[in-house]
């Protein structure tokens, strides 16, 4: 090979690594650029779910909107949730708030219930109670905490209330229902009763939540929750408490033969 031959060569194998390492080069900006929208779009999921999840920590509980059939407190504490001379069907629904499928119940099927007492179909029983008495701190203080200020509240306020159990429901295994929060929550949905916090504060309700506890459990062997009692027989979770269509159907086949 000649000496020309030889410099064009070179020429040519240094030319082609140039490209080489300029499509290197391009490739690692456009990787560096991928890479840093990835956790540019990462940090503002992390971010959201923070800010989210300090909004619920912290947030306001609301107030009921809507239709609601009246509400009154019963001496064993128990609230019924039904028009004037509506007796029968009833719908006793057995709950703890700790409970998570309760929360799901109360999202799939809460407002269903509330129709349906509203329309006079049906006369709701609510009755909480402290089910995980076993378990281990903290969902056993959870459990017992939100019954007791579940009972501390007026008869009127209930649903309102109740919502906002669910609503800010903590995970199991992590701490919640702080005095203060269940004391805030209160105020947020108008409970103006000057004994509210001192109620939920030293526990005024504990012998009562003790009481339905075991009602629940030994009178009326409830064994999970949510149970729930249509006239003294038990739904399906699946087919009715979930169910919304479900739950209409068995309540209007009930009232038929009341």
């Amino acid at each position: 090979m000649s000496k020309a031959a030889r410099e064009r060569s070179a020429r040519d194998r240094l030319a082609a690594e140039r490209k080489r390492q300029a499509a290197r080069e391009r490739q690692r900006r456009l990787l560096a650029i991928v890479i840093g929208s990835v956790v540019a779009v990462a940090a503002v999921v992390v971010a959201t779910v923070l800010i989210m999840n300090q909004r619920e920590k912290n947030g306001k509980a609301e107030v009921h909107q809507g239709a609601l059939a009246p509400l009154s407190r019963e001496a064993d504490g128990s609230i019924v949730m039904a028009k004037a001379g509506v007796t029968k069907p009833v719908l006793e629904i057995f709950e703890d708030f700790q409970c998570p499928i309760c929360k799901q119940f109360e999202e799939s099927s809460g407002s269903t219930v509330e129709q349906l007492a509203a329309e006079g179909k049906v006369k709701v029983v609510y009755r909480p109670f402290h089910l995980f008495g076993q378990q281990k701190d903290p969902v056993r203080i959870n459990s017992l905490r939100s019954a007791e200020a579940a009972l501390c509240v007026p008869a009127d306020k209930w649903i309102s209330y109740h919502d906002a159990l669910f609503k800010f429901q903590p995970a199991e295994g992590t701490k919640g229902f702080s005095p203060d929060d269940l004391v805030k929550w209160g105020k947020d949905v108008g409970v103006t009763d000057p004994n509210f916090e001192k109620c939920v504060r030293d526990e005024q309700k504990k012998s009562q939540v003790d009481s339905m506890t075991k009602y629940a459990l030994e009178t009326r062997k409830v064994e999970g929750t949510p149970t729930v009692f249509l006239d003294g027989q038990a739904l399906d979770l699946q087919s009715q408490l979930m169910s919304p269509d479900g739950l209409k159907a068995a309540v209007t086949a009930a009232g038929a033969g009341k």
